[in-house]
């Protein structure tokens, strides 16, 4: 008996790191975010909870899609060789299943809250595993383009459901995560370029040189600030909320300004760090303005 709980537990954990449990974490506190910036008349903990429910499944299934698709790249990857599928802890048809059934279940979960919410749920997961990774992942460099489309479907929709249409606050917020996603993927590509040499994964630093890949990350790092602080503005934010923004925005477009006059890996990892460190604040912000 014990065994079996302890090849059960250790199934269950193989299962879980499939998800990337803090990428799906930070995405899903952007749809929560979205949703609860809209400023409901009243918070119902429930609707929350299902936004949260539907969106952890969406994006766990479609990042499950992901790693079962490229479990030939993560094989020949360093830093992710020891993933679940390279080792055989998970077989490929396991994967298929679970990402396909976790997939369908959160989806039909969101069109069963509402038509618009799932069907932005739905281009979500689309763009991701279909354009992004089935597509165009391993043919060009751009493909990080829709692969921050995708990033941002969540706070999209979870900002639509919480007013039942689309609006250019949304749009914005949405366009934030577009902008967050390279400096994230970005950062990667150079600290790990042997990798992906090794795997045949076109990247910036491979295809334009390093010099203007930091300027592209220094300009998405920009934008995002930008992003942010103007939907904090339409959204009304207090001036208490508003000043901590700014202040994590200046440190934000300052390290961006100082990667590109002095650059290094150091620099630019910290960059990436810090960018993630700004969108989780940011997410935050959203959410406790609306409580």
């Amino acid at each position: 008996m014990s065994k079996f709980l302890t090849t059960y537990k250790t199934k269950l954990q193989n299962y879980w790191s499939l998800t990337k449990s803090l990428q799906t974490g930070l995405l899903l506190t952007t749809g929560v975010a979205g949703f609860m910036s809209a400023r409901c008349p009243f918070l119902n903990w429930t609707t929350v909870l299902q936004v949260a429910g539907s969106l952890f499944l969406a994006v766990s299934g479609s990042t499950i899609l992901n790693m079962w698709y490229d479990r030939d790249i993560d094989a020949k990857m360093h830093r992710t060789c020891a993933r679940p599928f390279p080792t055989g802890e998970v077989k490929p048809i396991e994967g298929l299943i679970l990402g396909a059934i976790i997939s369908a279940i959160g989806v039909g979960w969101a069109l069963s809250m509402d038509l618009l919410y799932g069907s932005i749920v739905f281009a979500g997961l689309f763009f991701d595993v279909v354009v992004y990774t089935l597509w165009l992942k391993r043919r060009t460099a751009w493909s990080i383009i829709w692969g921050g489309i995708s990033g941002g479907m969540p706070i999209l929709a979870g900002r639509a459901f919480g007013l039942g249409y689309v609006d250019w606050i949304g749009i914005l917020l949405s366009l934030a995560i577009l902008f967050w996603i390279p400096t994230h993927i970005l950062t990667f590509s150079m600290r790990y370029r042997k990798d992906y040499q090794r795997a045949g994964i076109p990247t910036f630093p491979s295809t334009y040189g390093d010099a203007f890949t930091i300027r592209l990350i220094a300009a998405s790092s920009v934008l995002v600030a930008i992003a942010i602080t103007a939907s904090a503005i339409g959204l009304g934010l207090t001036f208490g909320f508003l000043r901590l923004l700014a202040v994590l925005s200046f440190g934000l477009i300052l390290l961006a300004f100082s990667s590109i006059i002095k650059p290094s890996e150091r620099l630019n990892f910290g960059l990436f760090k810090y960018a993630s460190l700004f969108m989780l604040s940011t997410m935050l912000v959203l959410i406790a303005q609306a409580i």
